[in-house]
């Protein structure tokens, strides 16, 4: 392995340090009591190290938000040999259930936490490409089971945002405590019952 080579390595081994470090303090103290300093405490580093490889606190959050997207679409993407487009669709929506759930503390800084989109509007980036991957990957879907009969009346982009939508309401109600806060008897299977019941809607 040639200098420059190795170079390139180490600085990437350094960049991915940082990441994790950031990770662990994310998961552990949350956005607000993660900082550039106690990042690079963690890893041993002058907290101006950093800065050599992020612009600022915001990035990092970005990039690890982003880590999280390829995540939920891999998990999307393993029901996709499903043959029926309906059939899909639901298998779909249930993995992505699945992941928040299993995930919450990154499920919210991808949906919710302001430090991602904070960074996008700073560097004055069009768009939202990891959401959209997401909402491309259901509207094509929801395409295909229109060609085949269903939701007949509808429009495939308002429909895909109104999936999307419930999804999103579904999970996000669960990781911020919000349902062990109703009095109903099936509290702790309320989301995955709640998108049964959204499944046997879509049916119909």
């Amino acid at each position: 392995m040639g200098i420059s080579e190795r170079k390139l390595r180490e600085k990437e081994q350094l960049k991915e340090l940082i990441l994790n470090a950031a990770r662990e303090l994310f998961f552990k103290e949350g956005y607000e009591k993660t900082s550039i300093r106690n990042i690079a405490e963690s890893i041993e580093y002058s907290p101006g190290i950093i800065y050599h490889y992020f612009k600022d606190k915001n990035e990092i959050f970005h990039t690890l938000h982003t880590e999280g997207f390829k995540s939920l679409k891999k998990k999307m993407e393993s029901v996709s040999s499903i043959a029926d487009p309906m059939g899909r669709l639901k298998a779909m929506g249930k993995s992505y259930i699945q992941f928040a759930i299993e995930n919450p503390i990154i499920y919210d800084l991808m949906f919710m936490l302001k430090a991602p989109v904070e960074h996008m509007v700073s560097e004055e980036v069009e768009g939202w490409e990891e959401g959209e991957s997401i909402f491309t990957m259901l509207k094509l879907t929801v395409r295909e089971a229109m060609l085949q009969g269903y939701f007949r009346g509808l429009s495939v982009e308002p429909l895909t945002y109104m999936i999307l939508a419930t999804l999103h309401g579904l999970v996000s109600l669960k990781i911020r405590k919000r349902t062990n806060r109703f009095k109903v008897n099936e509290s702790e299977q309320i989301v995955m019952n709640g998108y049964q019941a959204f499944s046997l809607m879509l049916d119909r």
